[in-house]
Order: structure tokens, then C-alpha cells, then sequence
């Protein structure tokens, strides 16, 4: 099969791709033909091997979310059979090797494609939709008539946050630059603020609960805009530094958090796509060879939506 290799920690002249042999599913595993691979700011981390990324070990296949076809079952694996179209964001934070042809998983950590979305829609859901589900339901857990404002709302995590807040019944107040405006509308957010213009704590005041995907100083200053006794679910916690005691400081809370695979939490996302309360915006979709192309354009920071590799035709 062909696979994006990476032999050494750096930047994407590192990024190789090889021809190797496909994984074989073992115990309680499925083996997925590839056809969509999503690329995250964490697959650009894990690449240049920041301290707080380094779980992989060299040569490794980057990559996460993915979405394709069952080509085998391993022993015991009831919930799938081969010729299922399958998504899902396997093994996170360990290897999953998701820019590649082929990859295994465990059967618990995939779920059954939404048949509303593409192969390239469905690659770009797990890992930013159960990022974004997890942190409203689970750590926040939003309920209707909260007030609860996502930073970064075009993004990757933020325009599905957007739509799964508001599906929980919450009054969503997004941050974007004014070219996002009219994209955050079209997904029915009910304020939002223009980050290059004004400084959003000035502006955004007493809300539940902060979604924040920006870490440093950004993550700071949106613990100013809680309620006492509100919650900043903080995706960059690691590069927050101080977090923990600014929260204290203001009568806040504030959670670090990682995403975990979850095909329950998939299967709920899929119910939003079924009814018409999620969809996924695609930024820009990369063939499988041009992975470091796709690299460079995250590392802009300007994306909007999702970025997604073509590993191979559904056929």
C-alpha cells in the first residue's frame, strides 16, 4: 500500500511517501481501505515533534481521522462485516497511521459512515466533531438557554461546535474575522465578534461556557468573558500556562482537554447529520501524494472548515 512515512521529527520535507506493507487486523480489530483521510493542527504537532506531541515513535504514519470501506474482520468483531462504509478516529492520541491506504482499529472506535455525507465529509468529522461534542456534553455539559462562546468558530472544531451547541439548545457567540461572517450565518450562530478588531473579553461578558482552541495568551483573556462560576473547556490547555490559577483568580473554572475515541459519540454525530443539524464544511481536499501541501495550508492557521486527503476512489 502506499502511506505518507515520517523518519524523522521537523518540517514537511520529512514527510515521505513509501510503499509498504498493509496492517493485518488481530483480535476485536477491523482492517479499513481507506478512502478520505482528515489532517488536523495536531497531525502538524505530531510532525514536527513538539514536546507535548511526541507519543509516536519514529518512522511512524501520521494521521487520525479516516474514512473508508471494512476489507477484513479480526477475530470476535461482530459490530462490522467487510464491505461497510465505516469513519472514525482510531487509537487517538497513539499511532493510527490514518495517511495511508489501509489502516486496522479497533471496531469500538469506528462507526457506520452517515450515508448523507461523502467519503471526503465523513473524514472530516471525527476527530473535530468529537472534540467539539465532547467538550459541550460531556465536560461543559451545555443545556438549552446557556450562553456559550467558541473561539475560532470557522474552524476545524469551532463551525461543528457552532451547530452542536446550538443543537443542545445554546445561544452560540463565535469569534472569526469579518471574511467569516457570512459562513458562521449560514450555520444559524446567533453573535459574533470580529477577534482582529476588538479585544473579545471587552465584548463578550457572563457567558456558561468557552470553548477555547487557542492556547497562550487568547486562552487567558477568554477566561475574562465566563459568569463566576462558569467553564473554559480548553483544547490548548498545555500551552496555557497559568490557566489553572487565572480561572481561581476570577471565580471560573477551566478544564484541559483531550478527545478520545468514541463510536457511541460517533454514532450521536451521525443522528445530528441525519437530521439536518450538522454538516461539514470542507476547506480544501489534497490527493494522498500532496499530504505536505496539505500541511502547509493548516499551518497558515487561516482555514476554514476542513482540509482532507484523497487516499483512493470509492470503487
Amino acid at each position: 500500500m502506499r502511506a505518507i512515512r515520517q523518519d524523522e521529527w521537523g518540517g514537511v520535507e520529512t514527510m515521505t511517501l513509501v510503499e509498504t506493507e498493509p496492517p493485518e487486523p488481530t483480535f476485536g480489530e477491523v482492517q479499513v481501505r481507506v478512502i478520505a483521510a482528515g489532517v488536523n493542527p495536531v497531525d502538524v504537532y505530531t510532525r514536527q515533534g513538539v514536546a507535548y506531541n511526541r507519543v509516536l515513535d519514529l518512522p511512524f504514519v501520521n494521521g487520525w481521522d479516516v474514512a473508508g470501506v471494512v476489507a477484513k474482520t479480526g477475530y470476535g468483531v461482530t459490530r462490522f462485516q467487510a464491505g461497510d462504509a465505516v469513519y472514525g478516529m482510531p487509537r487517538f492520541p497513539h499511532a493510527a497511521g490514518g495517511y495511508a491506504e489501509y489502516v486496522t482499529a479497533p471496531a469500538r472506535h469506528l462507526a457506520a459512515m452517515p450515508p448523507e455525507l461523502t467519503f471526503e465529509e465523513a473524514a472530516a468529522l471525527p476527530l473535530a466533531g468529537l472534540t467539539a461534542w465532547q467538550m459541550l456534553t460531556e465536560v461543559a455539559r451545555v443545556g438549552p438557554g446557556q450562553r456559550v462562546l467558541v473561539s475560532g468558530a470557522a474552524g476545524g472544531v469551532g463551525h461543528l461546535a457552532v451547530q452542536i451547541a446550538k443543537s443542545l439548545g445554546a445561544h452560540v457567540i463565535g469569534t472569526a474575522g469579518a471574511a467569516k461572517h457570512r459562513f458562521l450565518r449560514e450555520l444559524g450562530i446567533d453573535e459574533m465578534v470580529d477577534y482582529t478588531a476588538t479585544k473579545v473579553a471587552a465584548v463578550v461578558r457572563d457567558v456558561d461556557v468557552v470553548i477555547q482552541m487557542f492556547g497562550g495568551d487568547h486562552g487567558l483573556e477568554a477566561l475574562e468573558c465566563l459568569r463566576p462560576g462558569g467553564i473554559m473547556v480548553a483544547g490548548q490547555g498545555a500551552w496555557t500556562p497559568g490557566m489553572h490559577k487565572r480561572a481561581a483568580d476570577l471565580g471560573v473554572r477551566a478544564a484541559t482537554y483531550l478527545v478520545d475515541p468514541d463510536g457511541a459519540g460517533l454514532e450521536a454525530l451521525a443522528r445530528l447529520v441525519r437530521d439536518g443539524r450538522l454538516r461539514v464544511h470542507l476547506g480544501r481536499v489534497f490527493p494522498l501524494a500532496e499530504a505536505a501541501a496539505a500541511h502547509e495550508f493548516i499551518d497558515t492557521g487561516h482555514a476554514t472548515g476542513k482540509v482532507i486527503l484523497k487516499v483512493a476512489d470509492p470503487s
